[in-house]
């Protein structure tokens, strides 16, 4: 019960903040957006994190962004081979939907 009060609590407050007015149509169109960021954040962390935790990719030369689940990829590596590396790691990530990868490019 304790749970389902403070999730209640915060979306009272949330929506009090924000000046809407709480209906259950907009309280679930909320809670969606904000599990949505952090999601996206969750998967930026994570492709970020197994960009530096792998020897073969320049996780610090790497600025990862995701959007809707897309993660997109600029910076620059040292070959083709670390490219795809960094693109086959980021897809291998829980609750991407894709990879946009033009903003990486090989050569520094």
């Amino acid at each position: 019960m304790k749970i389902s009060t403070r999730k209640y609590t915060g979306l009272v407050i949330l929506t009090a903040l924000l000046g809407m007015p709480l209906t259950h149509a907009v309280a679930n169109e909320k809670v969606d957006e904000i599990q949505e960021v952090v999601s996206d954040s969750w998967i930026t962390s994570k492709v970020k994190s197994e960009f530096l935790s792998n020897t073969h990719i320049s996780g610090l030369d790497i600025h990862v962004e995701t959007v809707d689940g897309v993660v997109s990829l600029t910076g620059a590596v040292t070959t083709d081979a670390e490219r795809e590396l960094a693109i086959s790691k980021a897809e291998a990530i829980k609750g991407v939907h894709g990879v946009a990868a033009d903003g990486l490019k090989v050569g520094r």
